[in-house]
């Protein structure tokens, strides 16, 4: 078998790795706020975000096709091959160490960083123009987005609820909250299973055994069960950030935070096929919900930890992959 061959076959398997790692890293983002308000329990909450991950990767190809095509065009070969594999290896760095850590920070940017640290060693074309527009512009305005949303729309449910019983309107809410907790588990898998396809395309592109930016069904197949072990596998230290250590959370602030995210995910994925976080959306939401309690409710120290992870993902994750890249041109 040749080496591009085998390299291709690496590639795929490391890829699904990532995509597992996705998973158990980001399961928090679909369900901490609904696990915190006891909305749903953590076993039950699990199943349906694992599920709905499973489900949402076969709603679309947008984003997979901005990474499959958009970020870089590497070498074909083994050069290209290392290009992939080492951006993969990055990202897996970055999301263990975070993971480690118990920080939420962004599978989807560490991967992207990876591409282009990797992609700048290796000498590979990088679209500069599409990842400012599609990768940039975005990791900004869906944070602040999500927190200014969150906001108002939670200030708009507290004057409708205003003469509502406490007791009857939490009750009401919970419920809710298993509504707005499957829509974020789905836009979870639109977004995050698709990074991991348009990696795998890339790498058949580049080893020749592909051509064209659609996605093969077993690629789709493959990625959506990954991400969906993954989620089933948990993540519970990240869980505990979102779901307690920023704000103690009430069925309401979940509700508005999980819509608010949900609703960014689905409109960049299929209005602008845009690779955005759907750690920095939710994290942002649960702090503009929290913000409407009084500013101090929010625990900013924490908050800071979060943000900075956020700004060192790109670069941290861009520097392992270079250093990946490095390592494997002097083996292969």
């Amino acid at each position: 078998m040749e080496l591009v061959t085998v390299l291709l076959v690496v590639v795929v398997v490391v890829a699904l790795v990532f995509d597992f790692t996705n998973g158990f890293h980001d399961a928090a983002n679909a369900i901490a706020t609904s696990v915190s308000t006891r909305a749903l329990t953590p076993r039950v909450a699990l199943l349906m975000a694992a599920a709905l991950n499973l489900v949402g990767a076969f709603l679309g190809e947008g984003v997979a096709q901005t990474i499959g095509s958009g970020i870089i065009t590497p070498p074909s070969g083994v050069e290209g091959m290392t290009v992939v594999l080492a951006a993969l290896l990055g990202a897996i760095t970055w999301n263990l160490l975070t993971w480690r850590l118990g920080l939420p920070s962004s599978s989807s940017h560490a991967l992207i960083g990876g591409l282009g640290g990797a992609g700048l060693v290796a000498g590979a074309e990088e679209h500069w123009s599409v990842a400012v527009d599609l990768v940039l512009v975005p990791m900004v305005l869906s944070p602040l987005v999500g927190f200014v949303l969150a906001y108002l729309v939670m200030v708009g449910l507290l004057w409708l609820c205003r003469r509502a019983n406490p007791g009857v309107a939490n009750r009401r809410f919970r419920l809710a909250q298993t509504l707005s907790a499957a829509a974020m588990a789905l836009g979870h898998g639109l977004q995050d299973a698709q990074k991991t396809m348009g990696v795998i395309v890339l790498a058949l592109v580049a080893s020749g055994h592909h051509s064209g930016a659609g996605i093969p069904w077993w690629v789709t197949v493959l990625a959506a069960l990954a991400i969906a072990l993954g989620t089933y596998a948990g993540g519970w230290r990240i869980m505990r950030t979102l779901g307690r250590r920023i704000i103690h959370l009430d069925p309401a602030r979940g509700f508005a935070a999980e819509t608010v995210s949900a609703s960014i995910l689905y409109v960049a994925a299929i209005g602008f096929h845009a690779p955005v976080s759907t750690t920095h959306t939710i994290s942002a939401a649960v702090m503009g919900v929290g913000a409407t309690k009084r500013l101090s409710a929010v625990r900013w120290g924490v908050a800071r930890s979060i943000v900075v992870a956020w700004l060192l993902t790109l670069p941290a994750a861009g520097l392992a992959a270079a250093a990946a890249c490095l390592l494997l041109r002097l083996v292969l």
